[in-house]
């Protein structure tokens, strides 16, 4: 594929032709409620592509949507759907891709449907690394069709990409450019938090820089609190810095949220976000910030801009308020705590803390590591040994 550059500069030219098509791979809960959002957009220059197995679900999946949408008039977009890809075969999703030529790819895929992987793993090990090899399962497939359809499109990437991104990246393979969730799920409950010790209500005032791995959304979200880690963190108010202590914000994220598949409003929302990001940076010539998992290649959530450097629309880490190797430390140490040690030279390293976890828990021994020529077997270990025999106990 080429560089990301290259492929922004296609992407903008598209965008100034009011002819901007996008591609959502799996249309379950995440990939519905993004098409929702997209139709709802009203954004007559936006097309999408919805792909995958079963059209009867898919149809009546966008029927709901066009429909709604109509009742509010906010249906602009024309849908189109491609059935019949199955997602464990490279060469159908290849030729979907280059029958359609996208610009813009979300991969909403799940590998094992239907199931919540926290639900398992937080009780019981209190880390979601451990799902890393079933999280890049069809994230490989679909970046090896992408080079094989030689496609020029920008992709995100919805499972996992804090680990997912960074392993193909280090097996030298294509990789997803953006990663959607995790850390972008705790942007707006700080946001939310900071208004609160503020005692302000234009929560939208508030303007939030954050470097944090998985376990961080999670642990906060959860708990209130960072288990010790020192996040890199800056909170602005109309353009202010405020100096609030972190453990009184974090302790203001812990908020009821449900746990079935609506929290998935909040993934296609953060996979919305980099879309509207990318198209408000071309139309409005403005650097746009997003908070993104997994960002162009690196391990663990940090701040990027897309805007305007180098000659062309491009993408970079955000260094205005922390240097690259801060936040790397800060992802480190948030990856390790969700089980992850490192990823390098093409291999997944869990942690050893997690191997025991795991051993006690769910009476299984996962290798310290994952080759990337092992993610078939290993993910197939996972479903077999960890999610079918505790799935079904509870």
């Amino acid at each position: 594929m080429k560089n990301i550059q290259e492929r922004l500069c296609r992407f903008e030219e598209h965008v100034k032709a009011n002819s901007v098509k996008i591609m959502i791979i799996g249309l379950g809960s995440v990939g519905t409620y993004l098409l929702d959002y997209l139709v709802s957009s009203n954004d007559p220059a936006i097309s999408v592509v919805i792909v995958g197995r079963n059209k009867e679900k898919m149809e009546k999946n966008l029927n709901i949507v066009r429909v709604a949408a109509l009742i509010r008039e906010k249906n602009k977009t024309n849908v189109d759907i491609e059935a019949n890809v199955d997602l464990n075969d490279v060469e159908t999703i290849a030729e979907a891709i280059r029958k359609h030529e996208p610009d813009i790819i979300v991969n909403s895929s799940r590998a094992y449907p239907g199931l919540k992987y926290g639900s398992i793993s937080w009780n019981n090990v209190r880390a979601y690394g451990i799902w890393t090899p079933l999280s890049i399962r069809f994230t490989k497939n679909i970046m090896e069709a992408c080079e094989d359809a030689n496609s020029e499109a920008l992709v995100i990437n919805t499972s996992y990409s804090d680990a997912v991104i960074p392993w193909l990246k280090s097996a030298g393979k294509a990789y997803p450019d953006f990663g959607s969730g995790n850390l972008n799920h705790l942007i707006p409950r700080i946001r939310f938090a900071a208004a609160d010790y503020l005692g302000v209500k234009d929560f939208w005032d508030i303007d939030v820089v954050l470097a944090a791995g998985h376990f961080h959304d999670v642990c906060i979200s959860k708990e209130g609190q960072a288990e010790g880690v020192n996040l890199p963190m800056i909170i602005r108010y109309k353009g202010e810095e405020k100096d609030i202590p972190s453990e009184e914000v974090f302790s203001r994220c812990k908020i009821i949220m449900p746990t079935d598949a609506q929290r998935n409003m909040m993934n296609a929302s953060s996979n919305y976000g980099i879309i509207n990001a990318l198209v408000k940076a071309v139309r409005t010539g403005e650097n746009q910030r997003v908070h993104s998992p997994g960002a162009l290649g690196n391990f663990g959530g940090y701040p990027v801009i897309i805007g305007y450097k180098d000659g062309g629309l491009n993408a970079w880490i955000d260094e205005t308020d922390f240097d690259f190797e801060k936040m790397v430390t800060a992802n480190s140490a948030s990856m390790y705590l969700d089980g992850v040690e490192k990823i390098d030279e093409g291999e997944l390293h869990y942690t050893n803390e997690l191997l025991a976890k795991c051993k006690k828990a769910f009476g299984v021994e996962l290798p310290k590591k994952v080759a990337f020529s092992e993610i078939e077997r290993t993910a197939q270990f996972i479903i077999d040994n960890i999610i079918t025999p505790f799935t079904t106990v509870s």
